[in-house]
């Protein structure tokens, strides 16, 4: 039985991977400048490392949403090439430049904004001090890392995977070198710390953005997909379809990515050790999280193709893969992550007490690997049949109603203190992933049943 299913499916199992192992990689190559950050900071010490989490928390619930926001353009792309309207493909990348840089500014603003009011944050001034100044440097970098992912996100729409993930992996490259040069003062620069590390990450995002941009116009892959717009031509009506689109996902993302920072906070108010323990667990459940979220945008992908050639059988059969195959690496991740996690704390520090509560936090992160990889492929095979009200209010009671409220109660009012909050997140995701499963297979039957495809969008 289970070989005849495999055999079934193989098709469909091998066009995902196709899509979603270059994504996946990139994607990782993206969070591991996040870890080379947190391992060379590391060796400043607790609080540096515990300042550099807490930023980038901020920085992140930000900037998620912009992230959210563009991540429409690709199943967009895709359906439109699926009717092979090559012209609308190209617009759709000129319109996600414009927004790219206008939602860059603006969360760039907002950063910025934060940063000289950091003290809402209730940091310890140890940390608040490290904090403001890394905050200020790495929010320059919005800019090109959203110019970056709107051209990446065409690049996905047209299932050229692989060029975003090699000038994702030659930024980290970039980044690990910079880091070394500019946190350590090597080569005749001087010794900048923390903030060196900002620097390093905001050069390595201009890198990438200016990489992606000149690829894409000079490869012979995006022949007939790059046309200038016809005389008179308004981006208004396009533009307005992907904020219609885009923003419901922009808040998805927020809502979880606010519960994780919301989580880091309220970790801050348990100390630098509860901080620098949870920013080192979250850190390698980021890691896993983004071969999910690889399989997500792969998923994505392939039901607006399915959309585009008004296949329901496609549609169906894309989506369950995606879960199936999140859900067999999540379990891997499980595995992983209960077996090492004394180990892979130690990766990132030595300090004994730090070390221990990230191990424990790592056991409750090995238990929401499943919860994780579901809800973040749900959100993307909904995105891909334009989905994407409903998953916002479901992402808004998953983590605001349920999940930061509960880790608030069970980790200060129980005082089950950093395990506390990661039971709340773990609940949250649980939540989320048994609703937007539920809401997947639910629109897709009503869709069988109502033979109308190609009216969408």
């Amino acid at each position: 039985m289970h070989l005849s299913l495999f055999r079934l499916y193989r098709p469909d199992i091998m066009a995902t991977l196709r899509i979603s192992l270059p994504i996946i990689i990139g994607q990782l190559g993206t969070v591991m400048m996040g870890v080379a950050d947190n391992i060379q900071v590391g060796a400043l010490g607790a609080a540096s490392i515990a300042a550099a989490g807490i930023a980038n928390s901020v920085f992140f619930l930000f900037a998620l949403f912009g992230l959210g926001t563009l991540s429409v353009i690709a199943p967009q792309v895709a359906t439109a090439n699926g009717r092979n309207e090559k012209m609308e493909c190209s617009m759709l990348l000129r319109a996600g430049f414009r927004l790219g840089i206008g939602l860059g500014i603006l969360i760039g603003l907002i950063l910025l904004f934060l940063s000289l009011n950091f003290h809402w944050f209730r940091q310890t001034p140890e940390v608040e001090a490290l904090a403001v100044e890394y905050l200020q440097i790495i929010s320059i970098s919005v800019v090109p890392m959203f110019f970056f992912m709107a051209i990446k996100q065409f690049s996905d729409g047209l299932s050229h995977t692989r060029v975003a993930m090699v000038i994702t992996i030659g930024g980290l490259l970039f980044n690990v070198f910079f880091n070394w040069v500019l946190i350590h003062g090597k080569l005749g620069f001087p010794q900048w710390g923390l903030n060196g590390a900002g620097v390093a990450t905001m050069l390595a995002r201009l890198f990438m953005a200016v990489g992606m941009l000149g690829y894409i116009f000079r490869s012979s892959l995006f022949y007939g997909y790059i046309n200038k717009p016809p005389t008179g031509y308004s981006f208004t009506p396009l533009l307005k379809k992907l904020l219609r689109l885009g923003v419901p996902g922009g808040f998805q993302l927020f809502f979880e990515g606010g519960a994780f920072s919301g989580a880091a906070i309220i970790a801050g108010w348990l100390g630098t050790i509860a901080l620098a323990a949870h920013q080192i667990a979250l850190n390698l459940a980021t890691i896993t999280y983004m071969v999910a979220a690889g399989i997500s945008s792969a998923g994505a992908i392939r039901v607006g193709q399915a959309v585009g050639i008004g296949s329901h059988t496609k549609i169906v059969r894309a989506g369950t893969v995606s879960l199936a195959l999140s859900i067999a690496f999540m379990s891997m991740a499980c595995f992983v992550f209960l077996t090492f996690n004394y180990s892979l704390v130690r990766l990132y520090i030595q300090d004994e007490a730090v070390v221990n509560l990230g191990a424990a936090l790592l056991i409750i992160g090995g238990f929401f690997q499943l919860s994780d990889g579901v809800q973040v492929v749900g959100l993307g095979i909904l995105r891909g049949i334009e989905d994407v009200n409903v998953p916002t209010v479901i992402a808004l009671f998953a983590y605001w109603v349920i999940g930061l409220p509960l880790g608030y109660v069970l980790g200060f009012t129980l005082n089950m203190h950093a395990q506390g909050i990661w039971l709340g997140l773990l609940a949250g995701l649980t939540v989320s992933a048994i609703l937007l499963t539920i809401r997947f297979y639910t629109l897709t039957y009503k869709m069988k049943a109502s033979k109308h495809l190609r009216t969408m969008g």
